[in-house]
């Protein structure tokens, strides 16, 4: 399972990507409005100077014909943009639009395995399903990521299922789990992943021992 980074914070991504584990990013206008700028083109070639992976953007057409020009103009900021569009009506439309130029689209929203089929038979490069969003409306999240695997695997269907909406370092397990092909964490879970207090323990331990045998 790759793991992308959810954020628009240039410095959280410097950090991330020295660890040499980061496949890609994700980011959204709110994302980016948290970091106080409205420039969403000088943000996104930022990031996709510092990572080469996919980077999501995403539209705020709600039109077919809209999204598409806004998709082919935030398209051309850099070569590894990646559309995010949310499943609508208007959205299948351009994704199969979209997708036949070339443009990958990285449906978003996805919150059922219809969602997530339709999207993945328009041409959706990637489908993101919102598993934290589902928890907190009673509603298990990662066994829809579980399903959307186990249908597109059965079908044959090229998409890749991204876990989103990633709360905990538990989500990414059980995504991984799940067989998701990414998960995409906000950078305080990534370093949550990181971290165990017998790790710590074990280096305070292997430094007090080795000061023991040096002071020797």
């Amino acid at each position: 399972m790759q793991i992308f980074l959810d954020t628009a914070n240039i410095e959280q991504i410097r950090q991330a990507s020295k660890l040499g584990v980061i496949a890609g990013v994700t980011t959204n206008p709110t994302l980016v409005a948290k970091e106080k700028t409205a420039d969403y083109e000088t943000v996104v070639k930022k990031i996709c100077a510092i990572i080469k992976g996919p980077v999501s953007v995403e539209v705020l057409a709600e039109d077919a014909a809209a999204i598409i020009k806004e998709a082919e103009v935030k398209a051309s900021w850099a070569p590894n943009v990646n559309i995010k569009i949310p499943v609508t009506a208007a959205g299948l439309e351009a994704t199969s639009v979209l997708s036949r130029q070339g443009i990958k689209v990285n449906m978003t929203l996805c919150f059922s395995e219809n969602q997530a089929l339709l999207a993945a038979l328009a041409g959706a490069t990637y489908v993101s399903s919102f598993v934290g969003r589902l928890d907190d409306v009673g509603y298990d999240g990662m066994q829809l990521v579980g399903n959307i695997v186990e249908i597109f695997k059965k079908y044959e269907l090229s998409a890749k299922v991204i876990a989103a909406s990633i709360r905990h370092p538990l989500h990414c397990v059980m995504a991984a789990r799940a067989g998701a092909h990414i998960a995409t964490v906000p950078y305080n879970v990534l370093q949550q992943m990181l971290q165990h207090p017998l790790t710590d323990i074990g280096i305070s331990r292997f430094l007090a021992d080795w000061k023991q045998v040096a002071g020797q």
